[in-house]
């Protein structure tokens, strides 16, 4: 794992990671993020918001984006103030059309595994989005207003 920045400086925090397909380093990150998010007041449900789409976009970065190839790399990069989070997620892949991933939850698909980590994302984060040409997600969680 090898981290290019972080500024506390502003109250914010922000990090940029190049990770190896590695789940100590998975982990390390998921756990990194958890600690900031506890800091500025997102609850136990945020935080899993989070972990979980972190796990997928990381998983499906390496598995799928970057074929499993264990000489390529995913970068995470991650802003958290007290409001929000965005994370982007960069495989060296050459990219995919998200709107060709099969529905899972359509009768047809239920027993195939594709497309589950997407769908995922989608539920727990308040946004997500796939950049040109497919092997960058952008995802984002804003807190609710008490």
């Amino acid at each position: 794992m090898n981290t290019t920045g972080s500024d506390r400086s502003s109250g914010e925090f922000s990090t940029v990671v190049e990770l190896s397909f590695d789940r100590s380093e998975i982990e390390a990150v998921q756990s990194e993020v958890a600690r900031e998010l506890a800091e500025r007041g997102f609850d136990e449900s945020a935080a899993f918001a989070v972990r979980l789409a972190i796990e997928e976009a990381l998983v499906n970065g390496f598995r799928h984006g970057n074929g499993g190839d264990l000489t390529k790399k995913v970068r995470f990069e991650c802003r958290i103030n007290s409001s929000s989070i965005c994370i982007e997620v960069i495989d060296e892949g050459p990219g995919f059309n998200p709107d060709g991933v099969p529905d899972p939850t359509h009768e047809s698909n239920l027993e195939t595994p594709s497309g589950r980590g997407i769908m995922l994302m989608k539920a727990y984060m308040s946004e997500v989005e796939y950049l040109p040409p497919g092997n960058r997600v952008r995802m984002s969680y804003h807190r609710t207003p008490a």
